[in-house]
């Protein structure tokens, strides 16, 4: 089976696990309400599920964003305003020292190093891409190929002008801080790096070899879905990046399917309880038939749009 055609259409998902990682940014928490400028129109995509004693919002996300990108809406703010639960797919530890232990286990391998896996040219793309970021391919060679093809497609985004603590959940932790809102995570760091090292070689050196060819010119698929992203059309998120997973069912279940399971599980356990609750999960999760409220739905649990 080969995993190079649909990989590329899962840029943005791979990219952003890696990303989520990153701990907001002390700035944010002092002016969080001022960094988002206004979206035209409704903005992103917003849910809500109700029962007789608890509210839970859900909204789709984008790991990494300009700095410019407008997604504000009063609707969200309100949502936001009201619960005192914010969970995200994971809750980043404050030092981002401690997951290099988990990093260190999963995403490096000194006996197959890169320079073995790959041809002259593609480690010279490599060394290439490193340097954008000032770094070079010989310091990555320990990489396992999940970790590399990370590496060079946050280069490639970053260097179109994408930055992390731009991205929804960074604002969103240090809005919360800054309210006293309890945070926690549907999954832990180990659990996202084990599962993205746990994909075979081939597709791994796949994804790679997907990143370096495709380095310069990543920003345009992740442009066209930040720009549905924000004007909310959820379908043209599915189209984009959900439907083109279904080519490689081994992705696509692991990434979404398996994932968005779990995570309705937990909604609703949390339904169970009582109390106003904000879920911000990345939007391709909130995009398709296997979607979180697709899910939800087929088990009775009624999920609509916000007003």
């Amino acid at each position: 089976m080969t995993l190079h055609r649909p990989l590329k259409t899962v840029r943005a998902a791979l990219l952003g696990l890696a990303l989520l990682w990153a701990p907001a940014h002390p700035a944010l928490a002092q002016d969080a309400a001022a960094a988002v400028p206004p979206a035209e129109g409704q903005g992103p995509a917003l849910w809500i599920i109700r029962d007789s004693d608890s509210t839970l919002y859900l909204f789709g996300t984008m790991h990494i964003l300009r700095p410019t990108t407008a997604w504000g809406a009063e609707r969200i703010d309100r949502a936001f305003a009201s619960a005192s639960h914010l969970i995200m797919e994971v809750d980043s530890p404050e030092d981002p020292s401690a997951l290099l232990p988990i990093v260190r286990e999963h995403g490096l391998s000194p006996d197959r190093p890169l320079s073995s896996l790959l041809t002259d040219r593609e480690f010279a793309a490599l060394d290439a891409a490193a340097r954008t970021i000032g770094a070079r391919a010989e310091g990555m060679d320990s990489m396992r190929p999940w970790l590399a093809g990370v590496t060079v497609q946050s280069a490639s985004i970053i260097r179109a002008g994408y930055a992390v603590e731009s991205g929804v959940e960074p604002i969103l932790k240090a809005r919360a801080a800054a309210a006293g809102m309890t945070v926690s995570g549907f999954e832990t760091p180990d659990e996202q790096i084990r599962m993205l090292s746990g994909f075979p070689e081939e597709g791994q050196l796949a994804y790679l070899r997907t990143a370096l060819d495709d380095f310069g010119r990543a920003q345009t698929e992740v442009d066209k879905l930040v720009e549905a992203w924000a004007a909310g059309d959820v379908e043209a998120i599915r189209r984009l990046a959900v439907d083109p997973m279904r080519d490689t069912p081994l992705l696509y279940e692991a990434l979404l399917v398996r994932r968005n399971t779990n995570w309705a599980n937990q909604i609703e356990a949390l339904l169970e309880g009582s109390g106003t609750v904000f879920i911000a999960v990345g939007a391709l999760h909130l995009a398709g038939d296997d979607s979180v409220q697709e899910i939800l739905a087929g088990r009775g649990v009624e999920v609509s749009i916000a007003p």
